[in-house]
């Protein structure tokens, strides 16, 4: 008597979760051109002191530069107009160079919900504030639209010609916070909606 066996049907490994939505990071800038620039300095500062400490060990005279240097330091007095201002300067590019290694920049590029877990993607504030006007204006009584949008929130203003200003204000809301939800942002902003009247001209 022959037994057969049931075939064994592994299943795949879930994929992995993706982060929940309000939790995507920021994008971070690459901030080419600080880094190039502080790396050309230090490079030219570091290697012209090195030749000259290279000359000193192989016995010759200093650098001319590095003796009216070290001179100049030694009788320029600490509360000088020059000094005072150089270290103002100094202190201000090193705040500057700490700030940018802290903050993540590029703010016109909003985090959207992140779907796949490897696949991150952005979208441009001016075009998610193009979509919101574009979306208001198709509004019935809307004759003119201004879109602010920030990261945390949308300010728009619209201009209505006709139509009851509740009426316009009750449809805008509703269009404007599907378009918000529709963008997919991982933080979407909030909505602050003002409807008014056209001034009279004259």
């Amino acid at each position: 008597m022959s037994t057969e066996q049931a075939p064994v049907v592994e299943k795949p490994p879930p994929p992995p979760a993706a982060p929940p939505a309000g939790h995507e990071p920021r994008f971070w800038s690459p901030r080419r051109a600080p880094a190039a620039l502080v790396a050309v300095l230090v490079l030219v500062t570091a290697g012209a002191f090195l030749y000259d400490i290279a000359a000193v060990r192989a016995h010759h005279p200093a650098m001319h530069w590095r003796r009216a240097l070290a001179h100049r330091l030694a009788e320029q007095p600490l509360d000088d107009t020059w000094v005072l201002a150089g270290a103002g300067i100094a202190a201000a590019l090193g705040l500057w160079l700490l700030i940018l290694a802290v903050t993540p920049g590029l703010r016109d590029l909003l985090p959207m919900r992140r779907i796949h877990p490897d696949v991150r993607a952005g979208l441009r504030r001016d075009a998610a504030a193009l979509l919101l006007r574009d979306r208001a204006m198709e509004i019935s009584g809307v004759r003119r639209v201004r879109v602010r949008l920030r990261r945390s929130r949308a300010h728009v203003l619209a201009v209505s010609h006709f139509r009851e200003l509740d009426e316009v204000r009750g449809d805008l809301e509703a269009a404007l916070t599907d378009a918000i939800r529709a963008m997919g942002l991982a933080r979407p902003p909030a909505l602050t909606l003002h409807v008014i009247r056209p001034g009279r001209k004259g």
